[in-house]
């Protein structure tokens, strides 16, 4: 990839309006358009892992076609459910993925590695279920006796398993996100969606209100359905692809501003969306998901950089400029999305802009993707989910 790579002209062919501005004394180019949609392709549904606070997969899409090649390294130090990942790998690209959460991983890396059905199916009635089993919190909110007993079975089998195999990291992955949700398809009864676990008591409430009792849910059957839904439409070459990246992807549980294990120069492009101020309540979401997974909630917690207010999480943004910049090599770039914040009062993508010239970038606009275009009276001053728009901000910086 060629520095200085012209993304404006690029941009601007295909914008709705394209607008300068000056932010904090750097001129800006703002572009907005409907740059990708949620039907412009189907995304694999390899994707269809809830967490929260995700972006689409056509977001990484559309800047690793543009800004890659294969082979090239893409990275992403927020990683999550590991979207950027995962679209990275579909196009045989390499990938590195950070998250300080380790169950960004347990969500992330099996996925690069698919298994046959046949070969899940084995496993799955290998391993064996205690109906003895106690559990050592109590989950009778949540879950059938019976389908406590084979949850209780399960982890106590994963958890034995120090250096699990593809098999068995496919399992653990698929039943950390059935654990709670909304339909049959997930082991408890009826609760919030998957991406977020309620406390105990409030699941109590919600039973109450609806009247409900946990039916039994077949958890070797659920796992094996999710699976058969995760796997479908993934063709030869996107297996191949997937296993390629897999071979040679990275995984850390670094801090973002400090990962070592990434050389200087190296990263192509980084495309990443991170934690919003006190947004997401990551270790609360999750503490059904950390209790399966033998991971101590709180610790995680007291790991995750926790900020309150906007010039501190600008000042933790500022030192992950300085790595993303020690990482990034000559013609790279990032595209850092931030979304909007508290229905658009909090700006932060004019936030941003300063941070990245400051650790060296070259800031070459701000892309707003904006679908389901309603009146244009406040263009520059998108309100997501607001008669009915959708919005991604997006600042593009390219390392000169």
């Amino acid at each position: 990839m060629q520095p200085c790579f012209d993304i404006g002209a690029h941009l601007e062919k295909r914008a709705r309006a394209v607008q300068s501005v000056v932010m904090d004394g750097v001129s800006v180019t703002k572009f907005l358009g409907e740059f990708w949609t949620a039907k412009q392709r189907q995304a694999a549904p390899l994707h269809e892992i809830a967490y929260r606070a995700c972006f689409k997969p056509q977001l990484p899409r559309f800047f690793i076609e543009l800004l890659t090649a294969p082979r090239d390294i893409v990275y992403d130090p927020f990683s999550g459910r590991g979207t950027t990942m995962l679209e990275a790998a579909l196009l045989g690209r390499n990938v590195i993925a950070n998250d300080i959460n380790p169950l960004s991983r347990i969500l992330a890396q099996p996925r690069l590695f698919v298994p046959r059905l046949d070969a899940l199916e084995e496993r799955l009635a290998q391993i064996p279920l205690d109906q003895d089993a106690p559990a050592e919190i109590d989950l009778a909110m949540f879950y059938h006796p019976k389908t406590l007993r084979e949850i209780v079975s399960l982890r106590r089998y994963l958890l034995a398993q120090r250096q699990p195999d593809h098999l068995d990291a496919w399992i653990r992955m698929v039943a950390t996100n059935r654990l709670t949700g909304h339909s049959s398809g997930f082991f408890s009864v009826y609760t919030l969606p998957p991406n977020q676990a309620v406390a105990p008591e409030r699941q109590r409430r919600i039973n109450a209100q609806r009247h409900q009792v946990p039916p039994y849910r077949d958890t070797r059957a659920l796992i094996l359905k999710k699976s058969r839904q995760l796997v479908r439409g993934l063709d030869a070459q996107d297996l191949a692809h997937l296993a390629r990246a897999g071979a040679r992807a990275r995984f850390l549980s670094c801090d973002a501003r400090r990962t070592r294990a990434i050389a200087r120069a190296s990263v192509q492009l980084t495309v990443t969306s991170p934690p919003f101020l006190d947004v997401v309540q990551y270790a609360q979401d999750n503490w059904l998901r950390c209790w399966f997974n033998g991971i101590d909630a709180q610790q995680i917690a007291q790991r995750i950089t926790r900020v309150r207010n906007v010039d501190e999480w600008a000042a933790v943004m500022q030192e992950v400029f300085y790595e993303l910049y020690r990482v990034t090599r000559r013609g790279g770039w990032v595209a850092f999305e931030v979304g909007e914040v508290r229905k658009g009062a909090i700006a932060l993508d004019e936030r941003v802009v300063p941070l990245g010239v400051r650790a060296g970038f070259g800031c070459r606009g701000i892309l707003i993707n904006q679908q389901e275009f309603t009146k244009t009276a406040n263009i520059w001053g998108v309100h997501n989910n607001r008669s009915g728009t959708n919005t991604n901000r997006v600042v593009m910086f390219c390392k000169e």
